[in-house]
C-alpha cells in the first residue's frame, strides 16, 4: 500500500500541473480578449470550463466504499485537508458578500473576519482534535457516544436526532445561500435567468458529491482552493499596482486608506450631498407620520394609488411606462394595515440610513452621539461572539477533522485551514478600501448622463430589487454619494469593471465566486445526507442495513436535499451574509455547549444535554422571530439593542446553564462514559 509520504508527493504533483494548467489557460484567455474574443465567450469558457474540472475530479474519485465516502478513507494529509477546509469555509459569505459587508458597514464589517478567525481558533483548542480521537463519522455519533443515556433505554437515540435536527437546520440555512450565490454567479456571466443559474450550479455541485461523497468533494474542494486564491488575490493586485504603484495588497491598504478618509470627510460636509441627505430625512419622516397615523393612513394612501392609477389610464397623454408605474405602485401598495406596518416600517428605517454621512472605513463605532455609538459596539462584539462559537460548532467544518491520518493530523490541519483563511482575509480589507475609493475617485461627480457601463449592467439584472440603483434625487445632474445605492453582495463580482480592468479578470473573479459557493455548499449537502442516511436511517431505523444500501441511501437523500434547497434559493429570501450569520447563532446556541462540556466537564449528562440543545435553541430562535421585521417581529422587542443576527449571545448562555442546572439535578455519567472521555483527552 502507498505510504502517507508517497502520496503526499503525488498530490503535490498533480495540483503543481493542476495550478500551472490553469496559469496557462488564464494567459491565453487575456491573448483571445485582445484579439477581440467576445465577452460572453470568456463568460461561458470560465463557467463550463471550471465546472468540468470539477464534475471530472467527481467521477474519477467516486466511490461507495463506507470510510472513503464518509471520510475520505482518513487519509487526507494535513496540508491539503487544511486547502480543502479552507474552501469549505471560503462561502459565498466569504467571498462575495464579506468585502460587501465591509464596503457598506466600514469597522464594523471586521466583525465577521475577526469572529470567523477566532473560531478556527477554538476549532483547534477545544474540538477538532478531540473529535479525531473518537473516530466515527458524524458529529452525532460523539454525542450519542459522550451522553448515551440508561442501558437499555432509547436515550442515546434521543440526542442523536437532536443533533441530526440542529445540523440540517444549520446546514440547510447556510446552503441555501451558497445555491443563492451560483444563481447570481451563473446570471451574471451567462445571462440566463438567475432561477435557472441556480439549477445550472446545482449540476456540479450533485456531480462531486453524489458520485463519491467526501472523497470527492475533499479533492475538488483543494482543486477549488486554488481558483479561490488566483480569483481573489489577482485582481487585487492589480487595484494595488494601480493606486499605490506597489502590487501588495496589505501596503496598499495603508496607502490609500489615508486619501480615502479625507474623501469622506470632505463629502460630508459637501453641500450637494447634504441636500441628498436631507431629501432621505425628509422621506423617513413622512413614513413615520404614515405609521403614526394608521390605519387611516393606509386606506387614505390606498385610494390615492387607485386615483392615481385611473386618472393615469384615463390621460390619452400618457405615455406605456406611465400607466405600468401607476398600476405597479398600485399592485406593490400594502394589502392591510399590518402589512403596511411591515413595508413602511423597513422604508423609515432605510431611509434613515441613507440619510447619515458617508460610512467612515477608520472610525470605530461611528455614531449620533454616545448611546448609538455604544449600541454599534456592542453589536459589534456580540457578533464576534456568535461567530466564534458557531464556527466551533458548525458539523460540516467539524467533519473535516475526521478525514486526517491521526489526532496529530487534526491540529495541524487546523494550522494550515487559518493559514490558507489568512491569505484570503489578510486581502480582503485591502480590496474594499481599493474599491471604495475608485468609486468616490471616478463615479462620485461624474455626469449622470454618462455613467459607466456596469452601472447599466448590474442595475437590470433583477428588476424588481436592483443591485445598483443611481437616481439623480436633487437634479443637479451630477452624481453624489448618497444617490448611489450598491447592493454589497456585487462588490466583489462588480470589481474588475468598476476599476477599469480586462474583462477576464472578471470572470476569473465569477470562476472564484462559483468555487467558493459550489465547495461549501457540496460539503453542506454531504453533511445532511449523511445525517439522515448514518444517524437516522442507519444508527434509528434499519441498523442491519448493508454497506451498499447506507451509501445509496445518502446519495438519493442528497439530491432531494439539493432540488429542496435549490427551491429555496429561487425564493431570493435575504441577502448572503445575513442567512449565513442566522446559521451561526443556531450553531452555537444548540451544539456548542453539548461539543464543548461533553470534553471538558465529566458531570454533563444525557438529560442536560438534551436539555440544553432546546432551549438553547428555543431562545435563539425566538430571538429571531421577535426581533426581525421580516418574519413579523419588531425591532423595538430587541434586548440590549442586539440585532437578531446576532441571536446566540442569548442562545448560548441559556443553553449552557439548562445543560448545567439539568445534568447537576440528574444522575451522573456511567463509568464507560467517563472512561470515553478520559480516552479522547489522552494525548
Amino acid at each position: 500500500m502507498e505510504s502517507n509520504k508517497d502520496f503526499f508527493r503525488r498530490l503535490c504533483r498533480y495540483y503543481g500541473f493542476y495550478t500551472l494548467g490553469f496559469i496557462v489557460f488564464l494567459c491565453v484567455l487575456a491573448i483571445l480578449e485582445r484579439e477581440g474574443m467576445p465577452r460572453s465567450w470568456i463568460g461561458y469558457l470560465f463557467l463550463f470550463v471550471t465546472i468540468g474540472l470539477y464534475a471530472g475530479i467527481g467521477v474519477v474519485c467516486r466511490t461507495s466504499d463506507v470510510p472513503e465516502y464518509y471520510v475520505a478513507g482518513r487519509r487526507v494529509p494535513p496540508l491539503f485537508n487544511g486547502m480543502a477546509t479552507a474552501a469549505d469555509w471560503i462561502s459565498a459569505a466569504t467571498f462575495i458578500s464579506l468585502a460587501g459587508g465591509l464596503y457598506l458597514q466600514g469597522f464594523d464589517g471586521l466583525a465577521y473576519i475577526l469572529g470567523w478567525t477566532g473560531g478556527y481558533c477554538l476549532v483547534a483548542l477545544l474540538i477538532a482534535p478531540y473529535l479525531r480521537k473518537f473516530g466515527q463519522y458524524t458529529i452525532a455519533d460523539f454525542l450519542a457516544a459522550r451522553y448515551p443515556g440508561k442501558p437499555g433505554s432509547h436515550g442515546a437515540n434521543v440526542i442523536r436526532i437532536l443533533a441530526v435536527a440542529a445540523t440540517i437546520l444549520i446546514s440547510f440555512t447556510y446552503v441555501v445561500a451558497q445555491i443563492y450565490g451560483v444563481g447570481l454567479i451563473t446570471s451574471r456571466f451567462t445571462g440566463i435567468d438567475f432561477s435557472i443559474g441556480i439549477f445550472l450550479g446545482l449540476a456540479s455541485i450533485l456531480v462531486c458529491s453524489f458520485l463519491g461523497g467526501m472523497r470527492a468533494i475533499t479533492w475538488t474542494q483543494v482543486a477549488q482552493y486554488i481558483i479561490i486564491l488566483l480569483a481573489y488575490l489577482i485582481p487585487v493586485i492589480w487595484l494595488s499596482a494601480k493606486h499605490a504603484d506597489l502590487p501588495v495588497p496589505p501596503v496598499a491598504y495603508g496607502a490609500v486608506l489615508p486619501k480615502l478618509s479625507a474623501l469622506e470627510h470632505k463629502l460630508e460636509d459637501d453641500p450637494k450631498e447634504k441636500e441628498v441627505r436631507q431629501i432621505f430625512q425628509a422621506r423617513a419622516e413622512d413614513y413615520d407620520r404614515r405609521l403614526k397615523g394608521l390605519p387611516q393612513s393606509w386606506l387614505d394612501g390606498r385610494v390615492e394609488a387607485q386615483n392615481q392609477a385611473d386618472e393615469v389610464r384615463r390621460d390619452s397623454r400618457a405615455s406605456l411606462a406611465d400607466i405600468k408605474a401607476a398600476s405597479r405602485a398600485l399592485s406593490s401598495y400594502p394589502k392591510s394595515p399590518e402589512e403596511a406596518e411591515r413595508k413602511w416600517t423597513e422604508a423609515r428605517a432605510a431611509n434613515l440610513a441613507r440619510a447619515q454621512p458617508p460610512v467612515s472605513q477608520t472610525e470605530p463605532f461611528p455614531g449620533r452621539d454616545q448611546q448609538s455609538s455604544d449600541i454599534k459596539r456592542n453589536n459589534f462584539l456580540a457578533l464576534v461572539f456568535c461567530l466564534m462559537l458557531g464556527t466551533a460548532a458548525l458539523p460540516h467544518i467539524l467533519m473535516r477533522y475526521y478525514t486526517t491520518p491521526t489526532v496529530a493530523g487534526a491540529r495541524s490541519s487546523v494550522f494550515w485551514t487559518l493559514f490558507f483563511i489568512m491569505l484570503i482575509y489578510l486581502t480582503v480589507p485591502a480590496l474594499t478600501v481599493l474599491v471604495k475609493y475608485d468609486i468616490y475617485t471616478s463615479l462620485v461627480g461624474s455626469s449622470y448622463s454618462h455613467l459607466p457601463d456596469w452601472v447599466y449592467y448590474w442595475a437590470n439584472m433583477d428588476k424588481l430589487n436592483p443591485l445598483v440603483s443611481i437616481n439623480d434625487l436633487n437634479r443637479d445632474g451630477l452624481v453624489q454619494l448618497g444617490e448611489i445605492s450598491m447592493d454589497g453582495d456585487i462588490i466583489v463580482l462588480a470589481m474588475p469593471e468598476i476599476a477599469g480592468l480586462p474583462y477576464f479578470v472578471s470572470g476569473l473573479v465569477a470562476a472564484g465566486g462559483l468555487a467558493a459557493a459550489l465547495s461549501t455548499a457540496d460539503g453542506l449537502l454531504l453533511t445532511i445526507s449523511n445525517a439522515l442516511s448514518h444517524d437516522v436511517y442507519y444508527k434509528v431505523v434499519d441498523p442491519s442495513a448493508s454497506t451498499q444500501k447506507r451509501v445509496t441511501i445518502s446519495k438519493l437523500l442528497l439530491l432531494v436535499v439539493a432540488l429542496l434547497a435549490a427551491y429555496a434559493a429561487s425564493l431570493k429570501p435575504g441577502d448572503i451574509l445575513s442567512m449565513v450569520g442566522a446559521a451561526f447563532s443556531l450553531a452555537a446556541s444548540t451544539l456548542f455547549p453539548a461539543l464543548v462540556l461533553g470534553v471538558f466537564w465529566k458531570r454533563a449528562n444525557q438529560p442536560g444535554a438534551i436539555a440544553g440543545i432546546i432551549c438553547g435553541f428555543l431562545m435563539c430562535v425566538y430571538y429571531m422571530l421577535h426581533t426581525n421585521p421580516s418574519f413579523g417581529g419588531s425591532v423595538a422587542g430587541q434586548w440590549f439593542h442586539i440585532a437578531p443576527i446576532s441571536a446566540g449571545i442569548f442562545g448560548v448562555p441559556v443553553g449552557m446553564a439548562a445543560m448545567v442546572i439539568v445534568s447537576l439535578l440528574t444522575p451522573p455519567p456511567d463509568e464507560s462514559t467517563i472512561a470515553l472521555i478520559d480516552h479522547i483527552r489522552t494525548p
